[in-house]
């Protein structure tokens, strides 16, 4: 199987995206600041708040969300909770750094393992519908709670972004110098792909309603995009 057409359970195999993996990754990062210092039950820990948090931040938006709600939701006392985080802005914050740098990590080296830019253009998008699809709780969070940032972390947020649709904008360029591709410009081109791209997950529940699964929708986009690209 090459990596253009990969299916999203290889994609799962290969990459092992968990919420336990990236809590350890967190918690590895933050010995410091973190309180409890060991290392599984910070970790088993870390794992409840995070999924409460995006589950409530789903409920009722993070902005909305106390950390007594968040105390009951996840059954940790606030003394508990305040050994991992000082704050609801540092809560935030770890959440939405771990998010962004496993997502561009991923994206990254998954189109570096493609040779021409069709499998490169291919890969980046069952890159980002896949990833999206594992982390479909953190990358609505993030999308949503970004108006909530300090100016440091929203200024972050920005760079993700743009950082995504460089991606794609470095591909259609090298695509149009060989002839490849055909396009007006492909930084908007690339935007309007981005924009494609989240619209799986932001809207998630129509999706499913119909009954169109990620590689379904990911075999579209890049049909889509390619009938307007491709001279």
């Amino acid at each position: 199987m090459t990596t253009d057409n990969m299916s999203f359970q290889k994609f799962r195999e290969k990459h092992e995206i968990s919420m336990e993996d990236l809590c350890r990754k967190i918690f590895n990062e933050n010995r410091e600041s973190i309180k409890i210092k060991k290392e599984e039950t910070a970790v088993r820990n870390l794992m409840t708040i995070f999924s409460a948090t995006l589950d409530l931040a789903m409920e009722k938006g993070f902005n909305a969300m106390t950390l007594r709600d968040l105390s009951k939701k996840s059954e940790l006392s606030m003394g508990c909770l305040y050994s991992y985080f000082s704050s609801k802005e540092e809560l935030l914050d770890l959440i939405q750094t771990q998010g962004r740098m496993a997502g561009m990590t991923i994206l990254s080296s998954t189109v570096k393992e493609a040779k021409e830019p069709v499998e490169k253009f291919r890969m980046a998008v069952r890159s980002h519908l896949y990833l999206s699809e594992v982390m479909q709780k953190w990358f609505y969070f993030s999308y949503m709670e970004t108006k909530n940032l300090s100016k440091a972390q929203h200024r972050k947020s920005i760079e993700n972004e743009l950082f995504t649709e460089q991606i794609f904008a470095d591909i259609l360029e090298e695509g149009e110098k060989a002839g490849i591709f055909k396009i007006e410009g492909a930084l908007l081109t690339a935007a309007v792909i981005k924009s494609m791209l989240q619209d799986w997950y932001l809207k998630r529940w129509k999706y499913k309603k119909r009954n169109i699964s990620v590689e379904a929708y990911a075999d579209f986009v890049i049909s889509f995009v390619e009938a307007a690209i491709r001279p």
